[in-house]
C-alpha cells in the first residue's frame, strides 16, 4: 500500500512492515532474530526492512523515559501563536532549542504546539521569555504544566491493516 506523508514522499509500508512496527511498540528491545521467527521471515529481511523503517523516519527506536523520575522538575506544553508568514523560520528556530522535544504544527489559532522538558523555574522562564518570544514572528504564548503522566502508551499500531 503507498503512503504519502507531509513531503510528498511516498512509502511503501505492507503488512510486514506493520507486523514489526507493532512487536517492537510491544517491546522497543525485540531482537531482530526474534521478529524475524515470530513474523516467518529471514533475520536479514528484517534487519533491512527496520533500517528503511528508521532512515525513511517512519519509527524510532528510543528508551521512552519519565522525565519527572528524571530529576526534570517541569514538564508541560506551549502553545505558540505565530505569524503564519513566518512559520517555516520559528519552527526552524524552535527545532534548536533542547529543551522543546516534541514541535508540532497544527490548526486553529495557534501555529505551533511544543512539549518540553526543564529543571525548574528558571529555565522555563528562560525557555519562554529569552529564547520562545524573542523569536521574531511569535505573536504569545501559553505554557500548561503537566502534573503527572496518566496515561502513557505507545502501542496503537498502524492505520494499515
Amino acid at each position: 500500500m503507498r503512503r504519502t506523508n507531509s513531503h510528498n514522499r511516498e512509502k511503501n509500508i505492507d503488512q510486514i512492515d506493520c507486523q514489526m512496527i507493532e512487536l517492537l511498540q510491544k517491546d522497543g528491545r525485540t531482537s531482530n532474530t526474534e521478529m524475524a521467527k515470530t513474523i516467518g521471515i529471514s533475520e536479514a529481511t528484517v534487519r533491512s526492512r527496520l533500517n528503511r523503517l528508521i532512515e525513511e523516519e517512519i519509527i524510532q527506536i528510543v528508551a521512552v523515559s519519565n522525565p519527572l523520575k528524571l530529576g526534570f522538575e517541569i514538564v508541560g506544553n506551549i502553545r505558540i501563536h505565530v505569524d503564519v508568514k513566518e512559520m517555516d523560520r520559528i519552527i526552524r528556530e524552535l527545532k534548536a532549542l533542547k529543551a522543546l522535544w516534541f514541535i508540532v504544527q497544527t490548526t486553529g489559532g495557534t501555529g505551533i504546539d511544543a512539549e518540553f522538558v526543564v529543571k525548574d523555574l528558571n529555565e522555563l522562564n528562560d525557555l519562554i521569555f529569552e529564547r520562545i518570544n524573542k523569536v521574531e514572528g511569535v505573536l504569545r504564548t501559553e505554557t500548561t504544566l503537566f502534573l503527572k503522566y496518566v496515561k502513557r502508551h505507545y502501542d496503537w499500531g498502524t492505520a494499515l491493516k
